[in-house]
């Protein structure tokens, strides 16, 4: 509300107040059609409305198990933000395939709401490409609720080469950007296409994806991986900061990996991890990271958590956060002397498997322990620098001529 109204969260909106004060502040809400901002999002408010009465004007016992809703309400910069959930955001052309991702294949909310937004930008340029929308719209507050089956059928791969050229000109998207976008497109019109039936044409069957340009993975070499893990051994948190870099180290684990980690996930010699699209896999720990679990596990039982399930706490005592993870591994990085601008946690993955490729694990084993689903992942790491590489290069036949010599 004082986001979009400009006001102070009003003190009538007490999660304790009476029904009628709280059916009044989203009377107020609602009827705000002053405001550019409400007046853009009245459908989809008229689409949450169930969602809102139950939140606001249900007796006191509702409201209280749901104040989260109403707390999150104060924090929004734009109502654009609640517009984030497709089941409420989209079209039922576009619903049915979120939530077809979400409930049948297993994607995760981030994965699926990722596929909304990339999905509303298409849609929305279409909408303006097909004269729907007038070209000086909004780009940002244009609806897609009006996209129904016989609008997706006008869509053809001209208009999809448009919208790439969109992309690339007006947004300044690269080309690994523009790709993700052609695989969310791609994935929508098989579904519709062979899934659902519901369209007898595939517009995108012969579309490529941009050529995006091979770099090779940024990784500490021993020494230097050896310097962080001495830098991290100090502090407050030096048991918990040392453990999680061993594991980044030895394990090459995701950072949502680390930290989704639960005290129930260690057993004797390992660890169970929940990589993407809900995948679960055994990492198996070696001495160095047993250790180093063992003594933060010490330290951990002084620790009354809040967060009882979580194996890495905060100073809140609650789960650690992704971005206190990539506050310590910079901190850290810095206090080794290494270039924080150069290195990040998921470096350190790239680390963890280039050091072990090099060290003779085979390539199939890698793709195992990374939770890599196609191989071709795991195959950037052969290209990086390495011994027999450089041992090559010296044993050029012209490789002791030298200028004037």
């Amino acid at each position: 509300y004082s986001a979009v109204s400009g006001d102070s969260f009003p003190g009538n909106c007490s999660l304790r107040a009476p029904q009628r004060e709280n059916q009044s502040f989203v009377a107020r809400l609602l009827s705000r059609s002053d405001d550019k901002r409400i007046n853009s999002h009245r459908i989809f408010l008229a689409r949450v409305g169930a969602m809102a009465y139950n939140q606001f004007m249900t007796p006191l016992a509702l409201i209280e198990q749901n104040f989260y809703f109403v707390q999150s309400l104060a924090n929004f910069t734009e109502l654009e933000a609640l517009n984030l959930d497709y089941r409420y955001g989209a079209p039922d052309v576009v619903r049915d395939f979120l939530s077809y991702h979400e409930t049948i294949k297993g994607h995760s909310k981030k994965t699926v709401d990722e596929d909304f937004l990339d999905l509303r930008t298409f849609f929305r340029f279409m909408l303006v490409h097909k004269g729907r929308v007038p070209r000086d719209a909004d780009f940002a507050e244009i609806s897609i609720m009006g996209v129904d089956l016989d609008f997706v059928r006008q869509i053809s791969l001209s208009d999809i080469y448009e919208f790439l050229a969109f992309l690339a000109r007006d947004h300044g998207l690269g080309a690994a950007s523009r790709a993700r976008k052609i695989a969310v497109i791609r994935s929508y019109y098989k579904y519709m296409t062979t899934k659902t039936h519901r369209l007898d044409i595939n517009p995108v069957m012969d579309l490529d994806s941009p050529k995006s340009p091979k770099t090779l993975p940024r990784y500490l070499n021993i020494e230097e991986s050896r310097q962080l893990l001495s830098a991290s051994e100090n502090g407050a948190n030096g048991d918990r900061d040392y453990c999680i870099i061993t594991l980044f180290l030895n394990c090459g684990l995701r950072i949502s990996e680390v930290v989704g980690l639960n005290l129930t996930d260690i057993s004797a010699d390992a660890l169970r991890v929940n990589g993407k699209g809900a995948k679960q896999r055994v990492v198996y720990l070696n001495d160095a990271c047993a250790d180093a679990l063992n003594a933060y596990l010490s330290s951990r039982k002084a620790i009354a958590a809040i967060d009882r399930q979580a194996l890495f706490l905060s100073s809140r005592r609650t789960r650690i956060s992704r971005s206190t993870v990539h506050s310590l591994v910079k901190k850290h990085l810095l206090e080794a002397g290494l270039e924080r601008s150069k290195y990040s946690s998921h470096k350190l993955r790239h680390t963890a498997a280039t050091l072990m490729l090099r060290n003779g694990v085979d390539v199939r084993t890698l793709q195992e322990l990374l939770g890599h689903e196609h191989l071709n992942t795991t195959q950037i790491y052969t290209h990086v620098e390495s011994d027999s590489l450089r041992d090559a290069a010296k044993r050029s036949p012209l490789s002791d001529i030298k200028r004037g010599g």
